[in-house]
Parts: structure tokens; sequence; C-alpha cells
């Protein structure tokens, strides 16, 4: 992204303005801010998903690809295959009629163009890769639990191969040790296949975890930007001083005790 604004159609007023930052394969970018900041909103527009009373202007490149120049069409087949999504509702991704497994499958017939059998096989690999049983093909969503759920959310990501998975407060949600399970995840993908990660959360706990750089937003602008070690531990900007001393104290030890061995003091 570079320059990026988002604004309201019909009055040209600016919602999210000055948004920049590139990313390398396999490096994590976690954007954090308090609610209502903007952050939701950029990962939409990267992922091409605005809602129509908003669009985005300045540039928006992924893998040398122009997203807002992208047909409908376009755009849908790079969401699956290029980028991925992690939500913080999973409930809502799937569809109470039907099961996790015939749900995932479908995504990986569609997008993959495998057939029955080679989506069937790859979805129960994927589930394997996070920790979950086979049985989960045969569960519908509301008898699993919301960790539970954002794993099957990882693992179509992983089914599908995404290069690039922007994961929107995805542990917000859950309790300590569904997030701790979930962060785990997170970097399984990151470690064992390369993923791009864009990572949105107020829990600046979570983000040190992951992140290896930050941008901090505040009434859509950016704010801060930089290596997080360098945000986290030497912020300039006065609300990141804020944010750090009064958010991350809180969940510093939590995650140190969980093995979070990037908290630090």
């Amino acid at each position: 992204m570079e320059n990026v604004r988002i604004v309201h159609t019909d009055s040209g007023k600016p919602i999210v303005s000055g948004i920049s930052f590139a990313l390398d394969r396999g490096r994590c970018l976690g954007i954090v801010g308090e609610s209502g900041s903007g952050k939701t909103l950029v990962c939409r527009a990267l992922l091409g998903l605005l809602p129509p009373a908003l669009h985005a202007e300045g540039m928006i490149r992924f893998e040398g690809i122009d997203v807002p120049g992208l047909s409908f069409a376009e755009a849908r087949h790079l969401r699956g295959t290029g980028m991925g999504a992690v939500l913080q509702q999973a409930m809502t991704a799937f569809d109470p009629l039907y099961t996790i497994g015939a749900q995932i499958t479908e995504t990986l017939r569609e997008k993959m163009r495998l057939t029955k059998a080679e989506a069937d096989q790859r979805a129960r690999a994927s589930l394997q890769k996070v920790n979950l049983p086979e049985s989960v093909m045969k569960s519908y969503p509301h008898q699993l639990s919301g960790g539970m759920l954002q794993r099957c959310m990882i693992a179509v990501t992983l089914g599908l191969r995404s290069r690039l998975v922007v994961a929107d407060e995805p542990v917000t949600a859950l309790d300590a040790r569904n997030q701790h399970d979930v962060l785990q995840r997170f970097r399984q993908l990151r470690e064992e296949h390369q993923a791009t990660l864009i990572f949105v959360s107020h829990d600046l706990g979570a983000v040190q975890m992951l992140a290896d750089s930050v941008l901090v937003m505040c009434r859509g602008r950016c704010v801060e930007a930089g290596d997080a070690h360098a945000v986290f531990n030497s912020p300039r900007h006065p609300y990141t001083q804020y944010l750090v001393s009064t958010r991350l104290a809180l969940t510093r030890g939590f995650y140190r005790m969980l093995g979070g061995h990037h908290a630090r003091a």
C-alpha cells in the first residue's frame, strides 16, 4: 500500500488517510489502534471488500497486481488463491446448515479446481496441521468452540495455500487458552508455510508475539510505524506511548507465561 485513502463515495470525505506499508514474503505486520481507528477498513481495502459506500484511492498492489483495478471475478479468485482472511467472528464465516468438511472441500474444489477426492484429502490434511481431529469434518459449526472454528479458518488458508493471510481481530472473542492455541497456529503458518501475515488486533501482547513490524492507527491515520521491537520498547508518538504503557503492561506477563518469547520487558 502507498498513500492509501478510504473515502466516502457520496461526500468525498476521507475516513482513512495516508496509509503506506510494504511486506516481504513470510513477514508479519501488526496493525494496532483503538476501535474505530480504521484498522478493519484497511484490511477490507486490501482484500477488495470495501462496502459500496466507500472506495479506496492510492496504490494497493499484491505481487504486482493492482487490486482496485480487478474485476469482481478476478478479485474473488485472488482472495481464494493469493489472499486469505481469518476474521473475528468465526461462526459467521461458516454456513450453519452444512458440515465443516463439506464447506472446506467445496471451497477447495471451487478455488483450486480439485476433484472431490483431492479436496477431501487436502481438507483433512489441513485440519490435521492445525491439530484438529478428522471428526471435525462431520461437525456442524455450532458443535465447535470459537477456538476450533478459528483453527478451521486457518486450515482453509492452508488448504488454499494462501500467500497472504489477513487476520482481523482473530483472538478477541476467545478465552485465554484458545487465544494461545490460535496464536501458535499463526506462528506455524508463517514458519512452516512462509505465508505473509497481516495481524490486526487491539491486544498488543498478541501482536508482539507475532509481528516483525507494526503500524499504529489513530482516528483513521497512521501515527507511527516501524520495527516491532522499536515501536514497543521505544515508542515515539504520544498515542503509541499511551497504548504501550496502559495495554501492553496488562498482557505482557500473561504471554510470557504462555511461552511468548517475543514479549519483552
